[in-house]
């Protein structure tokens, strides 16, 4: 592997304030969205912020990770059903009390309109090998690597205007199934997309204070 000079611009203390300022003012304003418009999203938006996520660090540059855009209804439609079966499973038998006890309060259960409501879903999957030919090659901090991915992609999403869920059903074998995706490939994360819908509603959170998510030493 060659090097190469690294591009670098340096930024005056006063513009490395503002930027901090200004980032930590955007993205403290995304939330979690369960009621979505219809509306489209405009062409180019998901592409960027897919390149954007898939420009994170990863474990020995492998970027063990894949991203599938779903616009297809009937493809959303077939998520849907297998989630919500997955769910309703989940909700009705596996769930431990102290689990539902804490999704109570943000009225969940295992009914999903948003997976079809939403004009696009992006389904995260990790490689935990990469096929070489007949051979197969480990990858590294695969967990590591996607879940910065992902913070990179909801990120990038938040910033061109749009709303995201995390989704996880659990377990998610059937997005590999639906997708027709490799065996080296396991669904990691499931977003929906979009914008809110006009009576959209989220939960009025409190988040930790400061001396208790960081500490300098």
């Amino acid at each position: 592997m060659e090097f190469q000079k690294l591009e670098f611009e340096n930024q005056t203390e006063k513009q490395m304030i503002q930027r901090s300022k200004h980032f930590l003012e955007m993205i403290k304003s995304r939330r979690t969205v369960r009621d979505f418009s219809e509306k489209n999203i405009p062409e180019g938006v998901i592409e960027n912020a897919v390149k954007a996520a898939a420009s994170a660090p990863s474990g020995a540059n492998k970027q063990p990770w894949h991203f599938v855009t779903v616009k297809d209804p009937a493809v959303k439609k077939k998520i849907r059903v297998a989630a919500e079966k997955e769910e309703k499973e989940f909700y009705e038998h596996r769930a431990p009390d102290s689990w539902l006890e804490d999704l109570n309060q943000f009225k969940t259960d295992w009914h999903k309109p948003f997976l079809e409501q939403a004009p696009a879903l992006i389904i995260v999957f990790r490689q935990s090998y990469t096929n070489l030919g007949s051979t197969k090659r480990k990858n590294y901090y695969v967990n590591e690597s996607v879940g910065i991915a992902c913070g990179f992609l909801l990120a990038a999403l938040h910033n061109a205007g749009l709303v995201t869920l995390t989704h996880t059903p659990s377990p998610m074998g059937f997005l590999e199934k639906i997708l027709n995706r490799p065996k080296n490939e396991k669904a990691f994360l499931l977003i929906p997309i979009g914008y809110p819908a006009e009576n959209a509603k989220v939960p009025d959170l409190i988040k930790k204070p400061d001396n208790e998510v960081a500490t300098v030493l």
